[in-house]
């Protein structure tokens, strides 16, 4: 059955990347698997429950992305590693992508999770990992789908259009700064 609903939710965010997210339906899934609408309902639940699944197809491809076990890299290059895989997951997946935003998860997200352990490991106060967890997930999240959605101002007075993976890298050097002051301030 996990092997039958990987498949389907495979071609779910198949579909979403080739035609966006409102072309997604149970009707047009069960077409791309060969079955009918209400054989979906077995493996993947109604059409929530599948956009629940899309956010842990993405979720997964993230961690896949970054690796099973980052503990071994040090905090900084760890946090680069995934700012960039979340970045990399909206340009592959645009359509779907924003489901990572403004579709809760049902547990921790991995990107929650690795966010909390990379900031537990820089030495990050315990009471202050959730506040700065949120602040680092919603600059990601956000930069990102306004990148993929057109959300963000198209022009930069500070230099060319086409150095945004610059100012991107620079954002995260940025964000470890933040967090070496948190380390310091404590």
């Amino acid at each position: 059955m996990e092997e039958k609903r990987r498949l389907i939710l495979d071609q779910a965010l198949a579909l979403v990347d080739e035609y966006g997210l409102a072309a997604m339906s149970m009707r047009a899934v069960a077409e791309r698997v060969g079955l009918t609408s209400m054989a979906l309902y077995p493996y993947v639940g109604g059409k929530d429950a599948m956009l629940d699944g899309l956010v842990d197809l993405l979720n997964l491809e993230l961690g896949d992305e970054v690796g099973k076990d980052p503990a071994d890299i040090d905090w900084r290059q760890r946090l680069r590693a995934l700012g960039r895989a979340v970045r990399g997951l909206s340009r592959r997946h645009p359509g779907a992508y924003p489901l990572l935003l403004n579709r809760p998860s049902p547990g921790a997200s991995w990107l929650t999770a690795a966010l909390r352990a990379t900031l537990h490991d820089a030495g990050v106060p315990a009471a202050t990992v959730p506040r700065l967890t949120r602040m680092i997930c919603a600059f990601l999240l956000g930069y990102t789908t306004g990148e993929v959605t057109g959300g963000l101002p198209p022009e930069r007075t500070d230099g060319p259009a086409e150095d945004l993976d610059g100012e991107f890298d620079a954002d995260l050097e940025d964000l470890i700064r933040l967090v070496e002051v948190t380390v310091r301030v404590g």
